[in-house]
């Protein structure tokens, strides 16, 4: 039985008024646990309002998304809170550091926030940044303020890592790195990963891809040979 299971998810803002907008229409699919799955598609496909649901972010307006055995959508606002602290990493396009405290700061804010945290410093060490512990986000590179966000979200030791373009504002090679890193670390941890991003070229090197348009999952489909992350070019 898979560990994820998404059934006819729908998202309408402004229900019932002359300017409805159907953001997410019947959308269903399910997924493994430790698994690396890239959703694809344009702007306004829907997969960030599909990331934001997923993450306790926002609410579906019907439908059901069940996680280890408890849905989601029928949570108060208490226990989404409570679910985004212990459940979730999130990982974003511009990093959304604190810029006042250091990388390790970042990292250990996050820790405190979770019942089970992993070490703050090992963390960081994972990814690369064992020099970069007092280093404030203004004195590091692009790719390596992206490390402290993926230290920042694997800390608190969550069941799902949901990673919304999180090479948009990378170069080629730096994005490699990170895709390279969040696919290594996500199968040391046994984390279940999910990337939405509008970059077709991530999805060789995802396990399962799922291809959205206008609100709609139009394809879904296994990699049987997914390309190794630093191998990706765009």
């Amino acid at each position: 039985m898979s560990n994820i299971s998404i059934k006819n998810l729908t998202k309408i803002y402004n229900e019932g008024q002359e300017n409805e907008v159907k953001a997410l229409d019947n959308v269903s699919f399910d997924l493994d646990s430790n698994s690396f799955t890239v959703i694809l598609g344009a702007s306004g496909a829907g997969k960030s309002t599909l990331l934001n649901i997923l993450g306790g972010m926002d609410l579906a307006t019907s439908g059901s998304y069940i996680i280890n055995n408890e849905d989601i959508i029928k949570f108060s606002q208490k226990e989404l809170t409570n679910y985004r602290r212990k459940t979730i990493g999130f990982i974003f396009q511009f990093y959304n550091l604190m810029p006042n405290l250091t990388a390790l700061e970042n990292v250990e804010l996050a820790a405190s926030v979770s019942d089970k945290p992993l070490n703050s410093k090992d963390v960081l060490i994972k990814v690369g940044l064992e020099k970069r512990f007092n280093n404030f986000p203004s004195q590091l590179s692009g790719g390596e303020q992206q490390r402290v966000a993926i230290a920042r979200a694997i800390v608190k030791n969550p069941y799902l890592l949901l990673c919304d373009e999180p090479t948009g504002a990378l170069d080629k090679k730096t994005g490699a790195n990170i895709l390279k890193l969040l696919y290594d670390v996500g199968k040391e941890l046994n984390k279940t990963i999910i990337i939405v991003t509008h970059n077709a070229k991530i999805a060789d090197c995802a396990e399962r891809v799922l291809r959205m348009s206008d609100g709609k999952i139009i394809s879904d489909e296994i990699n049987k040979h997914p390309i190794k992350p630093e191998e990706v070019e765009w």
